[in-house]
C-alpha cells in the first residue's frame, strides 16, 4: 500500500512537470494577452502617391509582424499631423510621434549636422550608407539624442538629387540671378539656394503649386518624384538637372518615448527603418529614367547641359556663410577623400 501511494505521488509530479513545460512552450511561442502595446504616429509632408509613403507603410508592416503586434506605426501623409517643426517639438516633449525630416532642420539643434544637406556634399546612396559609421556623425547623433531629446532611427532615406523647376532653362548660376526659388526655411537650404545664384523663398511643400501658378515664386528646387507627385508640369516648363543637393532624410522620434520601449522593440524599430529606407531609396534611384520620360510626356523640357563646375564653385559660399567648412573637411577626411 505504501509503495502504491509513493508511486501515485511520483506520477502526479511527472504530470505537473509536463503541464508546466507545455505552458512554458505555449507562452514562449505566443505573445501574452496582457503584453504592453505601443503606438507610434509617424508624420511626413509628402503626398500618398510618393514612394516614401509606401516605404513608410512597408516599415510599419514589418515592425508589426516582427513585434507580434506589440508595436504599431500609424503613418500620416501630407503633414496631416501638423507642421514639421511643430512635430519635432512635440516628440522632444515625449509624445509618441515621429517625423520624416532632414539634416537642415536638425541643424537648428546641432549646427554641424546641416552640412549633410549642403551643396554637392555627397552625391550617392553608397556615400550616405558610409556616413552612418563615421565618428563625427555618431557624435552629432549622440548630441541630438542626449542634449535635445531627438532620437534618429536612421538616415538611409535618400530622395535623390535636387534640381531646378522653373519657367526658364537653368544652365549656369547666372541664370538664377533675380529668380525667387522656393526652398525650406532652414538656414542651410536658404544659404545654399542663395549661394548658387537665386533668391530663396521659404514655403511649405504643399504651397508650391499655387505659388508657381500665381507667380508668387519663379521656381522651386526639388527631386524628380516631388515634381511628379505635385504635378508641377502644370505650372512650370523646365526641369534643369543642377543636382546641387542630395536630399538625405532622417526618421526621428523622441528619446523619452524611444527609451520607454522594451529593448527588443527598440531594435526592431531601428533595423526595419534602415531596411525600408535603403530599399525605398534604391527603388527611387532606379525609377529616375522613367520619371524623366513622364515629365517629358507631360510637356516639360529637361535641361541636361548644366555647368556643374560653376554650380560647385558657387555652392562653396554656403559652407563659408554658415561656418560649415570645417565640418565638411572633417567628414571628407574620415571618408578618405580630398577636400575641395
Amino acid at each position: 500500500m505504501q509503495q502504491l501511494k509513493h508511486g501515485k505521488k511520483i506520477l502526479a509530479a511527472i504530470l505537473l512537470a509536463a503541464l508546466a513545460t507545455t505552458v512554458l512552450l505555449i507562452t514562449g511561442c505566443q505573445p501574452r494577452a496582457d503584453a504592453e502595446k505601443f503606438v507610434l504616429r509617424f508624420n511626413h509632408v509628402l503626398a500618398p502617391t510618393e514612394p516614401y509613403h509606401q516605404g513608410f507603410l512597408n516599415w510599419a508592416e514589418q515592425v508589426r509582424v516582427r513585434s507580434n503586434g506589440r508595436l504599431t506605426i500609424e503613418v500620416s501623409h501630407s503633414a496631416a499631423l501638423g507642421r514639421e517643426e511643430d512635430i519635432i517639438e512635440q516628440l522632444r516633449m515625449g509624445a509618441n510621434i515621429g517625423q520624416n525630416t532632414d539634416s537642415a532642420r536638425l541643424g537648428m539643434y546641432v549646427p554641424a549636422i546641416a552640412v549633410m544637406n549642403a551643396p554637392f556634399f555627397i552625391e550617392t546612396i553608397d556615400d550616405v550608407v558610409k556616413l552612418k559609421e563615421l565618428p563625427t556623425v555618431q557624435q552629432w547623433l549622440k548630441e541630438l539624442e542626449l542634449k535635445f531629446g531627438i532620437k534618429v532611427l536612421s538616415f538611409q532615406w535618400v530622395q535623390g538629387l535636387r534640381h531646378m523647376v522653373t519657367n526658364v532653362p537653368i544652365r549656369h548660376p547666372n541664370d538664377l540671378r533675380g529668380l525667387r526659388i522656393r526652398t525650406p526655411g532652414a538656414p542651410i537650404w536658404q544659404e545654399s539656394v542663395r549661394a548658387i545664384g537665386a533668391t530663396p523663398v521659404a514655403l511649405p511643400f504643399g504651397e508650391i503649386y499655387t505659388a508657381l501658378q500665381t507667380d508668387a515664386i519663379d521656381g522651386a528646387e526639388l527631386v524628380y518624384r516631388n515634381v511628379i507627385g505635385a504635378k508641377l508640369w502644370e505650372t512650370a516648363d523646365y526641369f534643369s538637372e543642377t543636382g546641387h543637393i542630395l536630399l538625405i532624410n532622417f526618421s526621428i522620434v523622441g528619446r523619452a518615448w524611444f527609451d520607454s520601449l522594451p529593448e527588443d522593440l527598440q531594435t526592431i524599430l531601428i533595423e526595419e527603418n534602415m531596411k525600408a529606407g535603403l530599399a525605398t531609396s534604391r527603388g527611387m534611384e532606379a525609377d529616375i529614367a522613367a520619371a524623366r520620360e513622364l515629365l517629358i510626356a507631360n510637356g516639360m523640357t529637361i535641361v541636361t547641359d548644366v555647368d556643374k563646375a560653376a554650380f560647385r564653385a558657387a555652392g562653396n559660399a554656403a559652407y563659408t556663410v554658415l561656418n560649415l567648412t570645417a565640418a565638411r573637411d572633417q567628414i571628407y577626411k574620415e571618408l578618405g577623400r580630398p577636400t575641395p
